[in-house]
């Protein structure tokens, strides 16, 4: 990991600006990106950077139950040979994503670990905390003219919920439209969600358009899909909040099958309604083999740190990252019925 951690924005653009001076000059950037609007926000930018300085760029988005550090993203990756690697918005953990690759993680989570040599720009204990895409495009103002891009890193603080307090959120609302720029989000979204997963609609338009506005009228086919994609999840996310709660202690748990990942709107739903409750909305649907669940919580608690506190001793590296108030994670069964136990729900199983 760099040494130097970056603190403003500056600090960013530099530290940016010399990771990719330690990039391949003969091969293209890979970057790596989540499928929510943030990490593809992220990705658009980034790419778009490093096109316009000479460093050809391509992306991969994460799919369902993909991450950098697994052993089959790896494989499939590195027959690539990027000249450069940079991820956003998929954590900072323990090890090399791609061996003897130079690497940069630009990321805001909290970090579960040290991700070997690469270089490190992070937002996470920063008050407010920049999103990926707002961290993505101080990067990119590190390479050269950027301002275009600022509906992007709006697009990303508004997905993930962030601190008002930042000016470019202010300017791009002002430029954009905050209503576009929210509207915006819901579509771009929405194919993450789905049983398929497919966000490449959503990332083409992010790159082929200039303004929220334009992605949402329609002159582009891949409108059409986000739109289906979000009445899919809308259907089936109205069928999980019928869905009751059962309640132990500060614990409710909502339980519910979906091949949709509404998990954490089926939380985020019910965080406003049991307020002085921790809330897992579990899905044993989503895929194969795996129960996903994702908490929430009005009471402050630190969610990351009750699950550590609750960890099956099978757990991996998809059980809770992310933040202190917006967490979760994945379990296989017997690891589910094991974590289910320890937090008052023994009689849970893992398959409906």
């Amino acid at each position: 990991m760099s040494g130097h951690r970056p603190q403003t924005p500056d600090d960013v653009a530099a530290a940016f600006r010399a990771a990719v001076g330690r990039f391949a000059p003969d091969r293209p950037v890979l970057v790596l990106g989540h499928f929510d609007a943030d990490g593809l926000s992220a990705a658009a930018i980034l790419a778009q950077a490093l096109e316009r300085a000479g460093r050809p760029a391509e992306i991969r988005i994460t799919g369902k139950g993909e991450n950098p550090w697994s052993p089959d993203l790896r494989k499939e990756l590195e027959p690539r040979r990027p000249g450069g690697l940079v991820v956003t918005d998929l954590g900072i953990r323990d090890g090399e994503i791609l061996p003897g690759v130079p690497t940069v993680l630009v990321d805001h989570h909290v970090p579960t670990g040290t991700p070997g040599a690469a270089a490190v720009i992070s937002g996470n204990g920063w008050t407010p905390e920049p999103t990926s895409s707002l961290l993505a495009f101080w990067c990119a103002q590190g390479l050269g003219e950027a301002d275009d891009l600022l509906w992007l890193a709006a697009m990303g603080l508004i997905g993930d919920m962030a601190d008002d307090g930042f000016p470019e959120l202010a300017q791009a609302q002002g430029r954009y439209g905050k209503t576009a720029l929210r509207d915006a989000v819901s579509l771009v979204n929405a194919p993450r969600r789905t049983a398929r997963a497919d966000a490449s609609p959503a990332l083409a338009l992010l790159l082929k358009c200039a303004s929220p506005k334009e992605l949402l009228k329609g002159g582009h086919p891949e409108t059409a899909l986000l739109q289906a994609a979000k009445a899919e999840v809308a259907a089936e996310l109205e069928a999980a909040r019928r869905a009751p709660p059962k309640v132990r202690g500060d614990v409710a748990l909502i339980r519910f099958s979906s091949p949709c990942q509404i998990h954490p709107l089926v939380a985020q739903s019910w965080r406003g309604r049991l307020r002085d409750k921790i809330v897992l909305a579990v899905n044993t649907g989503y895929r194969p083999g795996w129960v996903h669940f994702a908490a929430r919580s009005a009471t402050g608690a630190d969610l990351i740190r009750f699950l550590a506190d609750h960890r099956p001793p099978g757990a991996g590296t998809e059980y809770g990252s992310g933040h202190a108030q917006a967490t979760g994670g994945a379990l296989r069964p017997a690891d589910w019925a094991d974590f289910a136990a320890r937090i008052g729900f023994p009689e849970e199983i893992a398959h409906d």
